[in-house]
């Protein structure tokens, strides 16, 4: 079993021209993770390759945004999408995440592929008031999913109210 880390509030940082690329299957087991992804997440390839990408995930990170992105995703859709990650001993670091779909030669998807890149920090700073929003609609809830599940209802109200679609109000930060 896996032990539980617990984030460390320290912040780690990337050049402006490094890119942090990993592939997965299409059930989000990571197939390939480049160096960058490795230093950042401070796990070996050997230690990530076949496991899900939310090795990473930060316990800060809406559910609510990953439905959004697994629904646009598997729906042969891309999407960029503001996202805080975890290391392995806790450190976090935020990218700007553009993912998209790989598909064989028939059409089916059969893999996603993910490229990310330093955010703005004007744009984290905006970002995280809508995530911490987004987490107590889903903390409100006893029952995970139906908690989720209100935060993405939530979510889709504030794009509706704005008149702008997840990728026009990420891309406008």
């Amino acid at each position: 079993m896996k032990p539980t880390i617990k984030p460390t509030g320290v912040a780690r940082d990337f050049a402006d021209d490094e890119f942090i690329v990993s592939k997965t299957d299409a059930r989000g087991r990571i197939t390939y993770c480049n160096d960058v992804f490795e230093r950042l997440a401070g796990y070996s390839e050997a230690e990530m390759l076949g496991e899900p990408h939310s090795i990473v995930r930060h316990p800060d990170m809406p559910r609510a945004v990953f439905k959004l992105l697994w629904d646009r995703i598997s729906a042969g859709h891309e999407i960029f999408a503001y996202v805080v990650n975890m290391a392995k001993n806790g450190d976090h670091y935020w990218v700007l995440a553009h993912v998209t779909p790989s598909r064989d030669a028939s059409g089916q998807i059969v893999a996603y592929h993910s490229n990310r890149r330093r955010p703005e920090p004007a744009a984290v700073a905006k970002i995280i008031p809508l995530y911490r929003e987004l987490m107590a609609i889903e903390q409100g809830e006893a029952d995970r999913k139906q908690g989720m599940n209100r935060a993405y209802d939530a979510l889709l109200e504030k794009l509706t109210q704005a008149g702008k679609s997840y990728d026009e109000f990420v891309l406008s930060l």
